[in-house]
């Protein structure tokens, strides 16, 4: 997917959205602006910047690991929090294969069966 990242010629592509549906852009803003306020939230900004990096990692979209990683740096985090924040979404996503592997044990019992 890397291939295809522009960091700045893709923004350009925001006017699509602008133009066609911009009631849904103006709210998902809002809804990012206030997932994402410095203050005012239980969970300091630098670890949810670091949650929105283990979700862009696990999920592999490049746009959120640049945009988060570059973030949770500016909200004080360490290039060790970087790694281990890494680590982490490896290990749930691995873990999502091991776990989602039994149950093709699971579902081919009856194939088992016959």
């Amino acid at each position: 997917m890397s291939e295809f990242f522009d960091r700045e010629k893709d923004k350009s592509f925001t006017r699509v959205y602008k133009k066609n549906t911009p009631d849904i852009l103006e709210k998902f803003a809002a809804f990012d602006e206030a997932v994402f306020q410095e203050a005012g939230r239980e969970i300091p900004i630098k670890y949810r910047e670091l949650i929105a990096l283990a979700v862009g990692i696990s999920t592999q979209c490049v746009y959120c690991i640049d945009a988060h990683s570059q973030k949770a740096l500016k909200a004080g985090a360490s290039d060790v929090e970087l790694a281990e924040t890494a680590w982490v979404a490896t290990a749930i996503r691995a873990g999502g294969g091991f776990a989602h592997g039994r149950l093709a044990f699971k579902l081919s019992g009856a194939a088992h069966e016959h």
